[in-house]
């Protein structure tokens, strides 16, 4: 009877296969997605939804606690975070093919092929007969978070220490590195200006965006008085990506339209010439054309 529960019980059902191969799948194509993909957006897309499968497969497996730390930091907090700093960088196709270091491709090429062959022998090496699931190290330390635990604090207390020290390290390297540490005092207003009066730049503020043309976006430029646009009034960066909206021949055509309604509503007709003094009151024009 022994025999049976424990065959039984190192056996996979078919609910579990048949998720595992669909979840499977669809996690692979998210990684293969997030190596693949052209658009950074859609490569951290990619990668969130193989995190939430993986959580998926730790809940199934018995190991809650990891499953909700997979969702709650990593796919929550670290991944959307990611997400949105792309989203609000703007990192297009064309910024990833510029090489800042001489080789990197080739680097990253050898590293990976060289991590794809140590992960292939070490799948093939290994060995697995029987397995019991979570149930046995759930109970040993009365749950998974306290085995967890046990585990981290006692046999891989040295890994988890060194982790912790590179992550320390890194994030203090971060700092480090954006960090400038300003050698002079800072310039007053009044020495800006007077700087700028000097060398000739621009001294009065530069003008909003949309002045003059109805709008007020950012991405919309302002209108000198002659309806041309002025290049000051919109950020370079939008300027270079292409990404400014002309309004000036919109904002003179509703003008003329203006123009236009107004002298209608006045009973006038631009087109024709003013009625002179000497004419007298009620002349007809088409009968003295008749006449002629």
């Amino acid at each position: 009877m022994m025999s049976l529960a424990a065959a039984a019980a190192s056996q996979t059902s078919t609910g579990e296969a048949v998720q595992f191969w669909i979840l499977g799948t669809v996690a692979v194509l998210g990684a293969l997605g997030t190596v693949l993909m052209k658009k950074s957006i859609h490569s951290a897309l990619s990668l969130a939804g193989t995190m939430i499968i993986l959580a998926v497969f730790y809940l199934a497996q018995g190991a809650y606690f990891l499953g909700v730390v997979q969702i709650v930091v990593y796919t929550g907090a670290i991944m959307m975070l990611f997400l949105f700093v792309v989203m609000l960088v703007g990192i297009t196709a064309a910024d990833s093919l510029k090489e800042t270091l001489k080789g990197q491709r080739i680097m990253a090429a050898v590293c990976g092929l060289g991590f794809g062959i140590l992960l292939i022998a070490g799948i093939a090496n290994a060995s697995l007969h029987t397995f019991t699931g979570l149930g046995a190290a759930n109970t040993a330390d009365g749950g998974n978070v306290q085995g967890l635990a046990h585990l981290l604090f006692t046999k891989y207390v040295w890994a988890f220490e060194i982790t912790g020290a590179l992550l320390i390290t890194a994030a203090v390297g971060a700092m480090v590195l954006t960090h400038r540490e300003r050698t002079e005092e800072r310039r007053t207003q009044r020495e800006l200006s007077e700087t700028r009066v000097r060398e000739g730049r621009q001294v009065t503020p530069l003008p909003a965006p949309g002045t003059y043309a109805r709008h007020n976006a950012v991405d919309i430029p302002a209108l000198l008085p002659d309806g041309t646009i002025s290049e000051l009034s919109v950020s370079s960066t939008l300027r270079d990506r292409g990404q400014i909206r002309d309004v000036s021949g919109d904002a003179m055509r509703r003008l003329a339209d203006l123009d236009h309604s107004s002298e209608r509503w006045l009973g006038r007709e631009p087109d024709r010439p003013a009625v002179g003094p000497s004419r007298p009151a009620g002349h007809n024009e088409r009968a003295e054309e008749g006449a002629k």
